[in-house]
């Protein structure tokens, strides 16, 4: 019997890595300077460098990211924040934990990122902030929600969790609007070795108020004089030291990820609905999903065949409980409902084989043709 294939394995990516992660981990615990140390210092350096931004600021999560981005502009309550409702919870947790009320849109049935039209018909004249997410690792469409946002002074915010290294039209993601939040968790394209995240700007006050509140408030200068409220949100020394080295791979793993997406849809052809590539986008495949209208079936036999998948993401963010509050009803962003029952992300990770991928797509086919109704 083959060896159950993981939706992400990162213990292939931690062996050829392994002697150096140990040693850097080794010096950090050496020199014990753990509070935004060298390491933190110097990620931040590069990636602001990466994404083309003058700040970058390392943070304990991504969810932290968005949230710390939120309370430095000011977000707060009677203010809305438009995102939209195919992406995981963080948004709404953010959104919510400064007081703030989220209003949803619906994702383009191409793109799967949010819909330009929905976005310009959910603006108010309270609408303070707007979150597009570069879903699945593909580029938001931000130059016409740049456009809607900047007549009306309106903060474009990017969540960049799932799209370390993505590009649109030449620009770099995490670059592009007002500021970014990353998640740089495990299972990331790039990520440390547990929770971490980081926030980039060219704002120098906004930077400026984040490295405050990551720090309990206080002025970097001025230690223990804590002058705005503020959080304990560093970037862990030892995971930045991890990231560092990370870093130096994303785009040959990035590379990689596109090698392997092309090879699904390639070999998957229209046995099922496969992503779409678009011209000017430059997608780094955080994950590689699919839809089926027999998802849960598929998803069964794939299992039984020892392939581990997943389903990004099973309910939209307005028919969770926590969001019952905001009024919204089923049948309200209908794209996104329908899809929410029949995507499904394949196992989708740099170190893959082409016999993997070869094996996962044959037995996608596969499951497809004995869920087909007989004819």
């Amino acid at each position: 019997m083959a060896e159950r294939l993981k939706l992400v394995d990162l213990r292939r990516q931690y062996g050829p890595l392994r002697e150096e992660i140990l040693a850097a981990l080794d010096t950090v615990l050496t020199e014990m300077n753990l509070n935004l140390g060298p390491n933190t210092r110097g990620f931040e350096q590069e990636w602001a460098e990466f994404c083309g931004t003058k700040h970058a600021k390392g943070v304990d999560n991504g969810t932290d990211a968005l949230q710390l981005a939120m309370y430095a502009y000011g977000i707060t309550a009677g203010d809305e924040v438009i995102t939209p409702v195919n992406t995981f919870v963080a948004v709404v947790e953010a959104i919510l934990a400064v007081g703030a009320t989220p209003v949803f849109v619906d994702i383009n049935p191409d793109t799967y990122n949010m819909d330009i039209e929905q976005t310009r018909a959910a603006i108010t004249d309270r609408t303070r902030m707007i979150v597009p997410v570069h879903l699945y690792g593909m580029a938001a469409d931000m130059d016409p929600i740049l456009a809607l946002a900047k007549p009306k002074g309106i903060i474009v915010l990017e969540d960049c969790s799932q799209a370390q290294g993505a590009q649109y039209k030449g620009k770099r993601v995490g670059g592009i609007g007002d500021a970014a939040a990353f998640s740089l968790y495990y299972t990331k394209n790039l990520g440390g070795f547990g929770e971490a995240g980081i926030f980039t700007t060219n704002d120098d006050a906004i930077a400026l108020k984040v490295d405050m509140m990551r720090q309990h408030g206080a002025n970097p200068a001025t230690r223990y004089k804590h002058e705005i409220l503020g959080f304990n949100s560093r970037l862990d020394e030892m995971q930045a030291a991890i990231l560092r080295i990370k870093f130096r791979h994303l785009e040959e793993y990035n590379a990689k990820r596109r090698h392997w997406a092309a090879r699904y849809t390639e070999l998957l052809g229209d046995a099922v609905v496969t992503p779409k590539r678009f011209p000017g986008y430059e997608e780094v495949n955080y994950v590689y999903v699919i839809r089926t209208p027999n998802r849960h079936e598929v998803k069964a036999k794939l299992l039984e065949a020892d392939i581990e998948t997943g389903i990004h993401y099973p309910i939209p963010l307005h028919l969770l409980p926590v969001t019952e509050h905001l009024g919204y009803k089923a049948g309200q962003f209908p794209i996104s409902e329908q899809y929410a029952q029949q995507i499904l992300s394949l196992p989708l990770f740099p170190e893959l084989t082409d016999g993997e991928v070869e094996r996962v797509a044959d037995a996608v086919k596969s499951a497809v043709r004995d869920l087909a109704p007989a004819r």
